[in-house]
């Protein structure tokens, strides 16, 4: 008895998702091992697409990228130019996944930039 039910591109015992038919006679699931004849997907259209976002639309995201430094959360901190206090901090991870993140501060006053490795 079936436990999943209903998209012919997965498989009706576990739900895993079937690999493309081929010239086997089956399409034999990867995971448990049913398999379905290949005359059960005759008549099934297979379609894909991509989209682009608009052109202009990128162009005005690199436009607002110049003050997109500026924005985020403000700390204490003193600027090591200007020695005005308020800098905007971001975070990247820069090394592997199992070494700390790098933060980037931002003065709000003269927009000298500096890193603190954690």
């Amino acid at each position: 008895m079936s436990c999943f039910g209903g998209d012919p591109n997965f498989c009706p015992e576990c739900g895993n998702i079937l690999p493309l038919p081929g010239a086997q006679d089956c399409v034999v699931c990867r995971r448990c091992g049913f398999a379905i004849p290949v005359r059960d997907f005759a008549d099934q259209v297979i379609k894909s697409s991509v989209v682009f976002n608009p052109l202009e639309e990128s162009t005005v995201a690199a436009e607002s990228s110049e003050d997109s430094e500026l924005k985020g959360p403000i700390t204490d901190r003193r600027c090591s130019r200007c020695s005005k206090e308020g800098m905007v901090y971001h975070t990247r991870q820069m090394r592997s996944a199992d070494e700390g993140q790098t933060v980037f501060f931002t003065c709000i006053h003269c927009r000298y930039q500096e890193k603190e490795d954690s």
